[in-house]
């Protein structure tokens, strides 16, 4: 177990690693930051002066050991635009988008697995069939599409709800809906159709025979085996949550790090970029390694096949 677990981290600090390397590239080409920091009639010899001050005229080798050396000792840098410690601004948003990821993925789970397990149990009926159109509609239709369709009918038709930031907790309801529905119906789908194979097992009419009653049998038995695949499915649906929360966020005006991670995107604000891009890999790389170590954990012919 120690030897799979070790396998498992080296292979997330690599993906992270280049990641990273990745994101450090990306936005030196994506354009100059001084076109947003100094105004349009600024000199060139004032966006000279900007880049050295930034560090943007050396070589890009030299750049990109700072950076990675920087990060990896907790030094995230400042911000070209907020003047501002990169960490700072992403400690004061991370509780939001936190918050509504917890909420979001707690949702996706229970309603998922429930309707999942009762439309198994319901084989072939309208319920049954409601489920499976409902998952491939709600797996299929993008999260941002969605909350642009929530915004337009709960906010400028019905004018029930408000349209962005999070003042109460009816600001919460649509950027939940729209995380959530999208992780919510790849889990029911999954659990309908593991449940299914396990209740055509004979072991399950052995348990019957011994006088188990059918919920024993059901909850006991069939779903706890039944929900193997489905946790590393719950599990691989954070990494969606997580990535999904950067775009439902600048919909929903919503104060976390998705919406922050944006607006630096837009000014070439290149440390917010890469920390906020850290952050995001750093939490979904993680959670997949728990994932395939709970798994294993499970399922131990898989750790022993690694």
């Amino acid at each position: 177990m120690l030897k799979y677990a070790l396998k498992r981290i080296i292979k997330a600090l690599i993906t992270i690693f280049f990641i990273l390397t990745l994101v450090f590239f990306f936005t030196r080409m994506s354009g100059d930051p001084t076109n947003w920091i100094l105004p349009d009639d600024a000199t060139e010899e004032q966006r000279i002066e900007m880049r050295h001050s930034l560090g943007l005229d050396r070589p890009l080798h030299e750049q990109y050991f700072e950076v990675m050396t920087s990060l990896f000792t907790g030094n995230a840098g400042r911000s070209y635009n907020y003047l501002r410690p990169v960490s700072e601004l992403y400690a004061e948003r991370m509780g939001a988008t936190i918050r509504l990821g917890l909420i979001s993925f707690s949702l996706a789970a229970l309603v998922g697995v429930s309707l999942g397990t009762i439309a198994a149990v319901k084989r072939n009926s309208f319920f049954d069939r409601f489920t499976i159109m409902i998952s491939i509609a709600g797996s299929t239709l993008p999260n941002f599409v969605l909350g642009i369709l929530l915004v337009f009918l709960f906010c400028f038709v019905l004018r029930l709800l408000p349209s962005g930031g999070a003042s109460s907790a009816s600001s919460y309801i649509m950027p939940v809906i729209a995380m959530a529905v999208g992780p919510m119906a790849n889990i029911a789908r999954l659990t309908r159709t593991s449940l299914l194979d396990v209740l055509r097992q004979d072991y399950l009419d052995s348990a019957r025979a011994k006088g188990v009653s059918e919920h024993v049998v059901l909850i006991k038995h069939a779903l706890r085996n039944a929900l193997i695949p489905v946790i590393t499915v719950i599990g691989l649906q954070v990494g969606t949550l997580v990535g999904g929360s950067v775009v439902v966020e600048t919909v929903f005006s919503w104060p976390g790090i998705g919406s922050l991670l944006i607006n630096g995107a837009k000014m070439r604000d290149y440390p917010i970029v890469i920390y906020g891009v850290m952050l995001i890999s750093v939490a979904v790389t993680v959670m997949n390694t728990l994932v395939d170590l709970s798994y294993s954990f499970l399922d131990p012919r898989i750790r022993d096949n690694a």
